[in-house]
């Protein structure tokens, strides 16, 4: 990508959109813009994002006056997505770019249904430990993103392309040979600590120290990777002992975005962690009574915040 001419559009200015947006934006002022509309519109320029103590003024755009980007980075929520998908449609050009960062592992799909497949790579975030309070964001690891094709045999024009791109701004990335194994171990990882963390209240260090949430946690992803399995996707026992080498890094004050959600009482995930797993569990004849009661407890939350 040349970072003088082509922009890059974030879609969502959470914790990730917010930490790469401020990365980008630190590399060259004009590369990056945010489509933001309504009240997020109103804030963002207002006062742009900051991270780690920085504010960034980061351009941001309303949806409807969007100009098509080289790179689309989509950082929602997956209830949100519907709307992100409409909020970037100006955003995506016949040469654009899409690179979805959510959780879950049908996002994908779900954008390549409204433009295109050839237009989408795979990829996810893993080990960041960004906390957003109010409207700042702050993080001690950075992390890693993961992406490209479906397959990475051999590397892409494009995939080669947006890693140099990524690689000038300080942004720490990997290609895997398969991104869906790549995503449904990222989804394994959220539907085990995010879950957990949410129902227990639970930090990052929280959860390395307890008996209890290790235990659950591990039960709630032995019930992905039996679902995994079922469909033909290469998850094992061993990859709950890779989680734990992911864990041991993050900030022990660090927050998963399900407990900061609960904490500040938003919305959380639980249907497209739990609820899938207990749907898929349901198609193919495999019990999954932890993510069960994790969905129950959750709702519960979230129907008590709303009194």
């Amino acid at each position: 990508m040349n970072e003088s001419n082509n922009k890059t559009a974030i879609i969502g200015a959470g914790a990730l959109g917010a930490v790469y947006g401020s990365l980008l934006f630190e590399m060259n002022p004009d590369c990056v813009y945010f489509v933001a509309g309504g009240k997020r519109y109103d804030r963002l320029k207002k006062d742009g994002v900051t991270v780690n103590g920085k504010r960034h003024a980061v351009e941001v755009v309303k949806p409807e006056e969007a100009t098509p980007a080289e790179l689309v980075i989509v950082a929602v929520k997956h209830h949100q997505l519907d709307e992100a998908i409409a909020d970037m449609r100006k955003a995506v050009g016949p040469e654009t770019v899409i690179l979805s960062v959510m959780n879950g592992i049908d996002s994908e799909e779900r954008i390549g249904a409204a433009f295109g497949m050839e237009k989408v790579l795979y990829g996810l975030s893993l080990g960041i430990d960004a906390v957003r309070e109010g409207g700042a964001v702050s993080y001690k690891n950075l992390g890693r993103i993961l992406f490209g094709e479906r397959e990475n045999k051999a590397s892409t024009e494009r995939v080669r392309r947006i890693s140099a791109f990524f690689q000038r701004a300080g942004i720490a990335h990997e290609i895997p040979p398969d991104m869906v194994r790549s995503l449904w171990f990222k989804y394994m990882i959220n539907v085990g600590v995010n879950q957990v963390s949410a129902v227990l209240g639970a930090t990052y260090g929280a959860l390395r120290e307890s008996a209890e949430a290790r235990e659950l946690m591990d039960a709630a992803m032995r019930e992905v990777i039996a679902v995994a399995m079922a469909k033909q996707v290469n998850l094992s026992e061993e990859d709950i002992g890779q989680w734990y080498q992911v864990l041991s890094t993050l900030s022990a004050e660090g927050k998963t975005s399900m407990l900061q959600d609960v904490e500040a009482g938003r919305k959380t995930e639980v249907e497209m962690l739990a609820g899938t797993v207990i749907e898929l569990g349901e198609r193919y004849g495999i019990p999954t009574p932890v993510n069960r009661k994790l969905f129950d407890d959750l709702k519960l939350i979230e129907i008590s915040q709303q009194r």
